[in-house]
């Protein structure tokens, strides 16, 4: 359902419960108070995303990859701010499957923005285990000196720690090879 008929629905619901409010059905108004939250909520935060995270959460991919298909025009039913969620999401979801290919969502996500800092360092700490596969290692430590800024609240400073612990095993790889 898009947003503006979730607008729509909600401004319905509220003058209904104005409406129920003024002819003296309390006990109906303040139940139509909590539709009317919840409906005006749906406009923020989307249930099928918020399902998806759920699911990725509890390490259900299956059911995660169900309830982020189920939105089929991200751009209609997602406000602005969730656009960029919505690609990481989809980069965690394809990372799964096949790392290489993920890269561009985490890309997307990075270019339409992610306002939680931990959300950034993710982007750029999957980016850099991807530019690792690739054995680019110049754009690997980029990333990886990003994700280190973005996590201000060290949420994700043991696998940035790993990463490079990584960095330095395949540079003594790449020694070994050429002696």
């Amino acid at each position: 359902m898009s947003n503006i008929v979730r607008i729509i629905l909600s401004t319905l619901l509220l003058i209904g419960t104005v409406a129920l409010f003024i002819y003296g059905q309390w006990g109906w108004g303040i139940l139509g108070i909590f539709v009317t939250i919840l409906a005006f909520v749906t406009v923020f935060f989307n249930e099928n995303m918020l399902l998806a995270q759920f699911y990725l959460r509890k390490e259900n991919m299956a059911k995660a990859g169900q309830w982020l298909n189920r939105i089929t025009h991200y751009e209609k039913q997602l406000i602005r701010a969730q656009h960029g969620y919505y690609h990481l999401l989809l980069g965690l979801m394809e990372s799964q499957k096949s790392p290489m290919q993920s890269e561009k969502y985490f890309k997307k996500a990075l270019s339409l923005g992610l306002h939680m800092g931990h959300n950034v360092a993710l982007a750029k700490l999957s980016l850099a285990g991807i530019a690792m596969a690739k054995r680019n290692k110049r754009e690997a430590t980029k990333y990886l000196q990003e994700a280190k800024r973005a996590d201000k609240n060290k949420l994700l400073a043991d696998q940035i720690k790993m990463m490079k612990d990584q960095m330095g095993m395949m540079d003594r790889q790449q020694q070994i090879r050429y002696r």
